[in-house]
């Protein structure tokens, strides 16, 4: 009689094969866990939709060095606290971001604030 050998990855959680033979032992987890994967790296770069560049040119919106450091850091400081849609204050300008992808979505300055809602957004940032 010839012994048949069985296949632990067909039996259910918690039984054990045949007699004698050792449980099969879980699978280690290797690489970073899932939310880890996706959650945002701070410090990669923030990026600007097409609306959000059209808006810039068109206000005369300053984008230079020291105030995209600054948004850059609100950004890191909303995914941070695991935010996914957020209004960033930088000086007069208001910076509505997709903090996942970290892409802005559309740039308002002080002139065009007035009777301006912002929606759909679950935290605000003063950079």
């Amino acid at each position: 009689m010839t012994l048949v050998e069985h296949n632990p990855a067909l039996l259910p959680p918690g039984v054990a094969g045949p007699a004698g033979a050792p449980a099969a032992a879980p699978a280690a987890a290797t690489g970073p866990a899932f939310a880890d994967v996706l959650r945002t790296q701070p410090g990669q770069p923030v990026r600007f939709s097409s609306h959000a560049l059209q808006r810039v040119e068109r206000r005369g919106i300053d984008v230079g060095p020291a105030a995209l450091a600054r948004l850059q850091d609100g950004v890191d400081r909303a995914a941070g606290k695991g935010a996914r849609a957020s209004v960033v204050f930088v000086d007069q300008t208001a910076f509505v971001v997709a903090v996942p992808n970290r892409t802005v979505i559309t740039a308002v300055d002080r002139e065009h604030m007035k009777q301006q809602v912002f929606t759909n957004i679950d935290s605000a940032v003063i950079a």
